[in-house]
């Protein structure tokens, strides 16, 4: 497979599991994979409740919490869809929310350098 093969296998896959995981998928999914890092960002994810709550500090740091927990708790199935796309070991895996934005970062750190990889 090509690095932008690799790339839409993966976003797909991303977004499989925001809408099994997460309950909702995201309108926009880009993904990007640079040496050993693969990041992904998602457009488009928060629900209206989630947009309405985001109007006050408070709800802010409700939504926040909630995506974080929801993301904690599904971690491994994320590292298992990105397995079935690429043979990597997984080193690290981050996330966060904008809720300004309702955009959402994923950072993926594995064990190899995929680009040279491909190449």
């Amino acid at each position: 497979m090509t690095k932008g093969q690799i790339e839409s296998k993966l976003s797909e896959a991303i977004s499989k599991f925001e809408i099994e995981q997460m309950g909702r998928g995201p309108e926009k999914i880009r993904t990007i994979i640079f040496q050993d890092l693969i990041i992904v960002r998602l457009k488009g994810f928060l629900n209206t409740s989630e947009k309405s709550l985001a109007q006050s500090k408070e709800g802010i740091d409700l939504v926040k919490k909630m995506r974080t927990a929801l993301f904690e708790n599904a971690r491994e199935a994320l590292e298992e869809a990105v397995r079935s796309v690429i043979d990597v070991d997984i080193v690290s895996t981050y996330s966060d929310v904008s809720t300004k934005t309702g955009e959402k970062i994923i950072a993926i750190v594995v064990d190899q350098d995929i680009e040279k990889n491909i190449l």
